[in-house]
């Protein structure tokens, strides 16, 4: 009983495909917003203001930093929780993806989700309003206990490393 219990725990593990599966539609829902943004800044580059192309701008960037985390926990996530990839096996695999563990992924998650807030501060500051400042002030809130919890992460996972070498 226990062995086939153990034989389930395990093989549940694939349960976890049809979530990644899921996330490389996301990538295709992103990749037509990318479009939407590039579409939008090209036609509007010769009729709108310097702020209005810097904000079609920070947008390219925002959904690209987006897709890249999300290319991040399926390669990550596959690797740490469902199976082994053999980067032998592809030609053009990225050494690095099969490098990342968990403690990695959670220190590049943060490290990213702090940059996408800090791009959402910067698109707030340049559309504020009067009246609006008071939203500004809780998104530097915001950004700052995102970066405080990213470098209190590493600065775990530094004394983790440091501890384990001696």
């Amino acid at each position: 009983m226990l062995k086939w219990l153990e034989r389930a725990l395990f093989a549940s593990r694939w349960l976890l495909v049809p979530f990644y599966a899921a996330l490389i539609i996301s990538l295709l829902a992103l990749l037509l917003r990318l479009f939407l943004h590039v579409y939008e800044m090209v036609l509007g580059v010769f009729s709108t203001s310097d702020n209005d192309l810097l904000l079609h701008v920070l947008g390219v960037i925002d959904t690209t930093l987006t897709a890249s985390m999300v290319i991040l926990i399926i390669f990550s996530g596959y690797e740490n929780f469902v199976s082994r990839v053999t980067p032998e096996a592809h030609d053009n695999w990225p050494e690095w993806m099969t490098q990342i563990n968990f403690g990695g992924l959670k220190l590049k998650l943060l490290s990213t989700i702090t940059a996408i807030t800090a791009i959402h501060l910067l698109r707030a500051y340049l559309e504020v309003a009067d009246g609006k400042a008071a939203d500004l002030q809780w998104s530097v809130l915001v950004l700052l206990g995102f970066a405080a919890t990213a470098l209190l992460l590493a600065l775990g996972d530094f004394v983790a490393h440091k501890a384990q070498a001696d």
